[in-house]
């Protein structure tokens, strides 16, 4: 005799709510209630260490600020040594490392020429390497790789001119650096992120001062680095990205990449959420930004992301001290 399983109707709606989780798209963004405020900054970091968000650096000097997320408290922490602004600083092992910043004024804003490293655990900051001296800009992407540091694309004076394809490698371990092969298309303003062993770049300009293209020349198309390979390669057309800006953040959510907020022509700092998915190879719009922002980096931590700081309009302000998360 046969036995026929008969799904009951709560199984059913289970199997329902399951996939309806599984697949639903992240959002809203919502306003993270703090017990204090850091100050207002942009051109910053947002870093994550362990249980702990960081604010570091943006235009004038300013302390590093750290948000404990179980008592929701930030607590200031020591001065950078020196002005540092426009950079994609990332966690290295506990560390917080700048690389690829600006010090200065706009609009001849001068790359920093020694990697700048901060230690929560003794809230002092030190120098690192030196930067080869034609290999120094800033407004780059920043990311770490299989223990390594990788620095691509960027802008060698501020604002006013000479944006680069460079993609260079830094390894701490042996204090090395390399050269590795020029990305398709130039740009600054922008970050980076990692996902199935490449390199995503997307967003950002081409600033151009010296003719007054500051904030137009936005770059369309995206470029992704193999590192199994070594080689560049760029998206067709169709899959450019969708609001093209720059002062982005980018974040990597499983096997999507999130850009975040930034600047354009339009006076109002961008407050969209777009997100690259490796799987499907397309693009998907999420939740708007509460209020749009850029020059901020994001964070993932539980599956969650959050962002921090900015400034509220294209260029320089009003600066921001909220935070919102996505979830």
């Amino acid at each position: 005799m046969r036995h026929f399983f008969i799904p009951s109707a709560p199984f059913l709606l289970s199997l329902l709510l399951l996939s309806f989780t599984l697949t639903k798209e992240p959002g809203p963004w919502k306003l993270v209630a703090m017990e204090n405020e850091p100050e207002k900054r942009h051109e910053n970091a947002f870093v994550r260490v362990g249980d702990s968000f960081y604010l570091v650096g943006g235009r004038n000097i300013k302390p590093v600020e750290a948000y404990n997320t179980k008592t929701r408290q930030w607590k200031k922490l020591a001065t950078p040594p020196l002005e540092m602004h426009h950079f994609q600083a990332i966690e290295y092992k506990g560390e917080i490392v700048v690389a690829g910043a600006f010090t200065g004024g706009f609009p001849h804003e001068t790359p920093i020429p020694k990697i700048q490293i901060y230690n929560p655990t003794t809230d002092k900051w030190r120098e690192g390497a030196e930067i080869p001296e034609n290999r120094r800009r800033g407004a780059a992407g920043v990311v770490v790789y299989q223990d390594k540091i990788y620095l691509v694309c960027g802008i060698i004076d501020g604002h006013y001119d000479g944006h680069v394809t460079w993609l260079d490698e830094y390894d701490p371990k042996t204090n090395k650096w390399r050269q590795l092969p020029d990305a398709p298309h130039a740009r600054d303003h922008f970050q980076a992120a990692v996902v199935n062993n490449q390199l995503f770049v997307a967003g950002g300009r081409r600033s151009t001062h010296k003719t007054g293209h500051v904030l137009d020349l936005t770059v369309p198309e995206v470029d992704i680095f193999d590192f199994k390979t070594n080689t560049w390669k760029t998206l067709p057309a169709a899959q450019n990205i969708p609001t093209q800006r720059a002062g982005t953040a980018a974040v990597t959510l499983g096997k999507q990449v999130l850009i975040i907020g930034g600047e354009s022509p339009q006076k109002l700092a961008h407050n969209q959420t777009e997100a690259f998915d490796f799987k499907t190879n397309t693009w998907q719009t999420l939740a708007p930004l509460q209020t749009g922002r850029h020059g901020t980096q994001a964070i993932l931590y539980q599956n969650k992301v959050f962002v921090a700081a900015g400034s509220a309009n294209q260029g320089g302000g009003p600066e921001l001290n909220t935070m919102e998360v996505l979830e």
